[in-house]
């Protein structure tokens, strides 16, 4: 076992403390190989993860022997503040893990919105662009059936010990299955970076490599993907519960709780139900002085189904809907400056979801860039049916998505050198963080004059009570053991939101168990710091500052956020009065 190092060597423990996070963060790369590649770190290029159970008995052993690691070897009180911090995020990483492990969800390897399914999707983010970055994909080719075998493995566990997603939203799944299982190797979604060679390849170059790849695929990859399908639809799907809740598990109720804890910190289902029921109350009153506003006369119902329905809230062509996002997400850049002194480097671009995604998934997504790859952040649009998509909701779904929302949140996190690789980029660790920022830079719109009509003013109470319904739903869904119809019927009796959209959020929630109770828990507790800061510090509170406090420190559970906002809360007092001092 290692020396602990005892308070009278600070420079000692802070070595110690950097150099195991350096060792903890190329381990976490190293086992989560596709995630490397998002980051621009190309090391394991020719690698999937490893689904054995061997390989994932491993990491949870790796966890609890990191955890006594750093117990044993680093006397935190003899770390300055910033890397106690540090130490104690890395802390509370390994305990959340290995306590979510008893779980088993690790047997759930898939769902609707992704999976070794859509294992092709990594090309989105992958630079493929030197005879290197072929050789690695190639490799990753012939890699690809092994792990859609330890894949097929894992969900046979999952059979067998009734850890299984419910039946509706895998019913999605074959669908995305057969446009893997193609006739022509050259059709096939994982020979995009064969199909247009870089200008220095030759010709002998192009050829072999199109030739080894089309064989991977016509021998290996597309084979596999036919015996997947098969057990899929024979042996799996049947196997897929009937109801729609969690507590259909074993141990469901004790996963859904502590689900909620890792999403929200603190709160609990019955806690978490109630503030939404509060929260769509209080949204509701908003609502109605809206349509007052624009003098709709009839009920609530009736003005949802006008919004819905009636043709100008449309664009008639997925052309034209891409077109206007676009336009939205840039004219909010040149506003940023009056609400934020420090703006990310790294730019953004807008894209269409991947066409054979967009029937199962969102209304968009935020996929984040990396400076070290480089790659710029993109606000991913959903383009499918823009009939169902209404342009008083694209307003507040840019904000979210793009700025001030996800991308100037992720992208300054990830240019914070000082803090190490696992803080600035661990932004899923912390949802209630990053997805509360999200839905707080929506209600920024107001302030940055982006709610140019009531009706774009409506869609962003639309998306607020969007989250306060996740809250009822979710809950509802996990803990009160409501249907899928029950889910989809309160929903839509709330909100606006089409009934494609809202059918498409339910199934997510049924797949995703308490993941969308972090919006709006975080949205209300980065609103009650702002309320907090504006009141002690009066007419010394700088918005912009605030947001410096906020943001500075990167993507972090609620509890720290608050301690950070308090803690800078008093240095601002403090340097006041020594300043008021100062003018005597």
């Amino acid at each position: 076992m290692a020396t602990r190092l005892d308070a009278a060597d600070p420079a000692g423990a802070s070595k110690a403390l950097h150099d195991f996070l350096a060792t903890e963060w190329d381990y976490t790369l190293e086992q989560n190989p596709t995630w490397a590649s998002d980051l621009g770190d190309r090391r394991f290029n020719d690698l999937w993860q490893d689904l054995t159970p061997r390989a994932i008995g491993a990491r949870a052993q790796h966890d609890v022997i990191a955890l006594g690691t750093m117990h044993d070897t680093i006397n935190r009180a003899s770390l300055p503040p910033a890397d106690q911090l540090d130490y104690d995020l890395y802390e509370r990483q390994l305990k959340t893990a290995i306590e979510g492990r008893q779980f088993r969800f690790y047997l759930c390897p898939l769902n609707q919105r992704g999976g070794v399914q859509n294992a092709d999707d990594i090309l989105n983010n992958l630079r493929v662009s030197t005879p290197e970055d072929y050789e690695d994909w190639l490799a990753r080719l012939a890699r690809l059936p092994d792990f859609i075998q330890q894949t097929t493995d894992l969900m046979r566990q999952g059979m067998h010990e009734k850890i299984l997603l419910p039946k509706v939203v895998m019913g999605r799944v074959p669908a995305q299955i057969a446009k893997q299982v193609v006739d022509r190797p050259e059709d096939s979604p994982f020979y995009k970076p064969f199909r247009a060679f870089p200008a220095s390849f030759s010709d002998e170059q192009k050829r072999g490599m199109s030739e080894r790849a089309a064989k991977a695929i016509r021998e290996g990859i597309v084979p596999a993907y036919r015996e997947f399908q098969k057990f899929f639809e024979s042996e799996y799907l049947p196997a897929c519960y009937d109801g729609v809740g969690v507590w259909q598990m074993p141990e469901g109720k004790a996963a859904y709780a502590y689900f909620a804890r890792q999403q929200t910190t603190t709160l609990t289902p019955e806690q978490i139900h109630q503030i939404g029921l509060d929260e769509v109350a209080r949204i509701h009153g908003e609502m109605e002085t809206v349509m007052a506003q624009v003098g709709f006369k009839g009920t609530m119902p009736e003005f949802f189904t006008f919004l819905r329905t009636d043709p100008q809230f449309f664009f008639k062509t997925p052309e034209e809907l891409l077109a206007a996002y676009k336009v939205q997400a840039k004219t909010t850049d040149p506003l940023l400056v009056k609400l934020f002194k420090t703006l990310p480097r790294l730019s953004y671009g807008v894209e269409p979801i991947p066409a054979a995604l967009a029937p199962d998934t969102t209304t968009a997504y935020y996929r984040p860039g990396s400076p070290d790859a480089p790659r710029a952040g993109y606000f991913c649009v959903n383009l499918y049916r823009p009939e169902t998509r209404p342009k008083w909701e694209m307003t507040a779904l840019a904000l979210h998505e793009s700025v001030p929302g996800h991308h100037l949140q992720i992208a300054l996190a990830q240019e914070l050198g000082e803090l190490p690789p696992f803080r600035r980029n661990g932004s899923g660790d912390y949802t209630a963080f990053v997805e509360g920022w999200a839905l707080y830079a929506e209600f920024l719109g107001e302030e940055m004059g982006e709610y140019h009509d009531p009706y774009a003013k409506f869609g962003e109470l639309t998306y607020e009570m969007w989250r306060a319904v996740r809250l009822v739903v979710d809950t509802g869904i996990h803990f009160y053991h409501w249907d899928r119809q029950q889910a989809i019927d309160y929903f839509m009796a709330n909100a606006p939101k089409t009934e494609l959209d809202v059918t498409n959020e339910v199934d997510r929630y049924i797949a995703w168990p308490g993941q969308a109770l972090a919006y709006k828990i975080g949205q209300l507790k980065i609103k009650e710091l702002r309320a907090r800061a504006t009141k002690e510090l009066g007419p010394g509170f700088d918005v912009r500052e605030f947001h410096d406090a906020v943001l500075g420190g990167g993507a972090l559970p609620l509890d720290v956020l608050e301690r950070r906002i308090d803690e800078w809360i008093a240095q601002e007092k403090a340097a006041a009065a020594k300043a008021k001092e100062s003018a005597r």
